[in-house]
């Protein structure tokens, strides 16, 4: 009676064919509804870019690339581009350089430095278009607390962001307020992940602060900064929150990206292919520098784990990770 029991409980718990061959459509559905989620739109924008769409042509007709070309020849396009492209230098930058330069002071362990760790993050929980207005409103030059400040010291003729490279100057600041942070915070998880045992050969050797940093711990971290380097520069070639909540693009055309061309070609021009034909350009130049990037950032992860085994970029091969130190020291 045992055994009948068991075959029973047996025959009961066997899966039946059908189910385990739709098993794996069922488990892929959610993926296939999300790509098809995002597809949808974006082939639908490109539909759009061969069509004279706008709120003053409800029936559009096929133009072909005449979008393209009339974009493409246009001052209009290669202006924004400068300024897009001159914001996300700017901006990543900053943050790289404060970015590592916060994580090396919070890096030595103190009560202090642990509370401004808590503390770093609280940029990265504000909304980036509720920081343009909110820095809009304290840059403001009748109520905003940047002319007091400067008048204090001796500054006069605070303008506010009304001239344009105030403007390009206090956008680049709002979005280093907002995102040095994420870039603190991936070098200093880059930092905490160091192997020890070089640093420690170093210090025996003599080798001071700088030269340190210079041939350890640059080369070591390298990878965890180009991946916030990265995600940084994609982020700033699309801005349009912080720059539209700050500035709406002005004064004149000072600040206008590629994302707020097409937001007034699309949005308040009603001109609607030729705001998607903006958005098209700027998808593949973001797309051919992201894969330029991500590139490079596989052959650096590579030369960098070679450096971390114990073989730095300037050492011959064998030495122990001090020996280009040891060789400027002595």
């Amino acid at each position: 009676m045992g055994a009948t029991g068991a075959g029973a409980v047996t025959a009961a718990t066997v899966t039946p064919r059908w189910r385990r061959r739709l098993r794996p459509y069922l488990l892929a559905t959610p993926a296939v509804l999300l790509c098809a989620g995002i597809l949808y739109p974006f082939f639908v924008g490109v539909a759009y870019t061969v069509y004279n769409f706008s709120d003053a042509n409800r029936e559009p007709s096929f133009v072909g690339l005449n979008n393209f070309a009339d974009i493409l020849g246009s001052d209009t396009l290669w202006h924004s581009a400068r300024v897009t492209v001159a914001f996300a230098v700017a901006a990543t930058t900053v943050e790289t350089v404060l970015g590592v330069g916060v994580a090396l002071l919070l890096h030595r362990s103190s009560l202090l430095g642990r509370l401004l760790e808590r503390l770093l993050i609280v940029p990265l929980m504000v909304a980036p278009i509720i920081a343009a207005i909110m820095w809009k409103l304290i840059l403001l030059p009748e109520v905003g607390w940047v002319r007091p400040i400067l008048a204090a010291v001796g500054v006069h003729g605070y303008r506010g962001t009304d001239g344009a490279g105030a403007a390009f100057f206090w956008s680049v600041v709002v979005d280093a307020w907002l995102y040095t942070p994420f870039v603190a915070i991936l070098a200093l998880a880059g930092l905490r992940s160091l192997p020890r045992s070089p640093f420690e050969a170093a210090a025996v050797d003599g080798a001071n602060w700088w030269l340190t940093f210079r041939r350890l711990t640059l080369p070591m971290l390298w990878p965890y900064v180009l991946v916030a380097v990265i995600f940084r520069f994609m982020d700033c070639l699309k801005v349009f929150d912080i720059i539209y909540g700050l500035t709406a693009g002005g004064p004149g055309d000072a600040t206008t990206t590629l994302q707020i061309n097409a937001y007034l070609e699309a949005i308040t021009y009603a001109r609607y292919s030729r705001g998607m034909t903006f958005m098209l350009i700027l998808w593949v130049v973001v797309y051919a520098i992201s894969f330029v990037l991500v590139r490079y950032l596989s052959r650096v992860q590579n030369r960098a784990a070679g450096v971390s085994i114990g073989t730095p970029a300037s050492a011959p091969t064998g030495a122990s990770p001090s020996t280009a130190a040891r060789a400027e020291v002595g």
